[in-house]
């Protein structure tokens, strides 16, 4: 069985959801975990630190290491990926999950609100990739990763809220480059995306509250998922965007109740997700997001 045992995983915005997901999945293998995440003290709506995030890891299997990083700002990042690779010994996988959203119409739309949107989607993305390209290079099966979605030029992905729209399929455009950038170097680079809503922070603080977090999938999902690309093969596993259960089903997976919040709600659609991907059989989802 492919596992991630002894690897090291740079992620963002790891304190909680499903960047901890990924975190935990890797750790039950023995991965070392760089959390790089602003989260260093607790708040009131949201769960979790980079320090709670580390101890689950460490229990999990893993060996953590806590960074309160804002990927905005480039002498952080830099520091932080410098520290994780010191520590573990270089870096041979990044996740970029750090990620704002804002789903307003233009004329509701702050431009400190996009300016946060598009400096941590972005430009934090291809901040935290580039940065650590150099260690990637020298590691075995590299790979970056990015939960940001297919790139569907699709209106109605658009209309509704175009800020947040450019800003997460800006995390595409970099995935899409620089698979195509790195090939050389045998790093991979994929994108992955939920095709439900995932029961998050964001999903019950800004989205739809506890009733959406009931017709959610839960982040492990995403885990095993996340777990699937970054153990194939980097040099032919690369450029791909995937939806996470076609990923796992077409990888033997067929039960996909397990990662129900709630089995009796139906199961809400997240954004983004292309019509011509169609939900693997027996997945029935309520009517799509527009």
């Amino acid at each position: 069985m492919a596992t991630l045992k002894g690897k090291t995983l740079f992620i963002t915005g790891a304190s909680r959801g499903i960047g901890l997901a990924i975190a935990l999945r890797a750790a039950r293998d023995g991965a070392n975990i760089a959390i790089a995440a602003k989260s260093d003290q607790p708040q009131p709506k949201l769960e979790g630190t980079i320090h709670t995030a580390a101890a689950e890891v460490e229990r999990a299997g893993g060996k953590a290491l806590a960074i309160a990083c804002d990927i905005r700002f480039e002498e952080q990042v830099r520091a932080a990926v410098e520290r994780a690779a010191a520590a573990f010994g270089g870096i041979d996988i990044c996740v970029n999950n750090a990620s704002a959203i804002s789903l307003t119409p233009s004329t509701a739309t702050d431009m400190k609100r996009y300016d946060l949107m598009h400096g941590i989607n972005a430009r934090g993305t291809f901040l935290v990739s580039k940065t650590c390209i150099p260690h990637l290079r020298k590691a075995a099966n590299p790979h970056i990763l990015m939960l940001s979605p297919p790139l569907d030029m699709s209106v109605k992905w658009f209309a509704p809220h175009v800020a947040y729209t450019m800003a997460k399929y800006n995390m595409s455009i970099i995935a899409l480059g620089l698979s195509g950038e790195l090939k050389g170097d045998g790093i991979a680079v994929n994108a992955l995306w939920p095709r439900s809503t995932i029961a998050t922070a964001a999903v019950r603080n800004l989205l739809g509250g506890e009733a959406l977090m009931r017709m959610s999938r839960t982040p492990e999902i995403m885990g095993d998922a996340a777990h699937l690309i970054l153990t194939r093969d980097a040099k032919t596993f690369s450029g791909r965007f995937c939806i996470d259960d076609t990923l796992l089903y077409e990888h033997g997976v067929k039960d996909f109740e397990k990662y129900r919040v709630d089995p009796s709600a139906e199961l809400a659609p997240d954004f983004f997700v292309p019509d011509s991907v169609p939900p693997p059989p027996g997945v029935k989802l309520a009517s799509p997001r527009r």
